[in-house]
């Protein structure tokens, strides 16, 4: 008798809760649905478009072969990675404000493509990067490859980060890659992969065009995403990406220069009593990667000072 006044008991309760709760929500509004219930759940605020390929491209005033549905598919690629890679594609833009006059100015003094710009920027994104390999500075010179063209590279010095003088010596180093090679195209190939591989792939596969050679997968997406950067950084707006102009970062163009020809003990201290700080003579002086300056050779250095 009692078991089974405990269970009508529980049932009765059940029941009260149930006409509870209906009655409740009776009362008020429907609830919403779960939103992964709802149509459209789950979009998110942006449109995804592919890239147009109906137009002509070009690098270094070299044409890419767009009747090639091999070419079209690997510029495709680069095209979209670099669309929507929006937080490194919009750094990419800013630095341009900072790097692209002064390069710009050497290519020319040197004779190279102006495209040879956007190489720089597939190299490093701008800025002095240290390459798992080793390489180093916006242009990515190897140790070896650097004091062949000329860059001084010790424990106190390495001219890999002066910007001016690694110009310089990519421009001479691409320079003899075209002689080699024939065409700014491949230059900008053996620049990735090296001269002696590129040759002995060429040979072996019996190809003189860089869009018929089987290579590496990063020197066989090398130009294409060179070409897919300066698509992009010339027409930002286009893929997306608006800046006004003084949201770039400006110039490092505030600076007088003073020759040292004696050895520096202490760059802090020589920073005071130039009236800055370290800190705005390393961003002046990357090249500076110690704490001194011993030039045991008395050699003339010209150092930025921030003014």
């Amino acid at each position: 008798m009692q078991k089974t006044l405990q269970l009508y008991t529980l049932a009765l309760a059940s029941f009260l809760t149930i006409l509870f709760f209906a009655s409740y929500y009776s009362n008020t509004e429907t609830p919403e649905k779960p939103l992964a219930s709802q149509p459209n759940s789950g979009k998110l605020p942006q449109t995804i478009r592919p890239v147009s390929l109906d137009k002509p491209f070009d690098f270094a005033n070299e044409k890419l072969p767009m009747d090639n549905f091999d070419v079209r598919e690997r510029l495709d690629r680069e095209l979209l990675v670099n669309t929507y890679l929006h937080a490194t594609t919009l750094l990419h833009i800013k630095n341009t404000y900072k790097y692209f006059p002064l390069i710009e100015k050497i290519l020319s003094t040197n004779g190279l493509p102006d495209d040879f710009k956007y190489l720089a920027v597939a190299e490093s994104s701008l800025r002095n990067a240290v390459s798992p390999a080793g390489a180093r500075g916006i242009w990515q010179f190897m140790k070896n490859t650097g004091e062949y063209y000329g860059l001084e590279i010790n424990e106190e010095v390495d001219e890999r980060y002066h910007i001016e003088k690694a110009t310089e010596a990519a421009c001479k180093y691409l320079s003899d890659y075209k002689k080699q090679f024939g065409n700014w195209t491949l230059a900008a190939a053996a620049y990735n992969m090296g001269g002696p591989r590129l040759k002995k792939e060429m040979q072996l596969q019996r190809a003189n065009n860089y869009y018929d050679l089987n290579l590496n997968d990063e020197t066989s997406r090398y130009v294409f995403r060179v070409v897919a950067i300066k698509e992009v950084l010339q027409n930002p707006d286009a893929f997306g990406f608006y800046l006004e102009p003084n949201e770039g970062y400006p110039p490092l163009s505030n600076y007088k220069t003073v020759e040292v020809k004696e050895a520096i003990e202490n760059l802090g201290d020589f920073a005071l009593q130039h009236g800055t700080t370290y800190r705005m003579l390393k961003v002046y002086n990357p090249w500076l990667i110690s704490s001194k300056l011993s030039n045991k050779t008395r050699k003339t250095y010209e150092i930025k000072i921030s003014t």
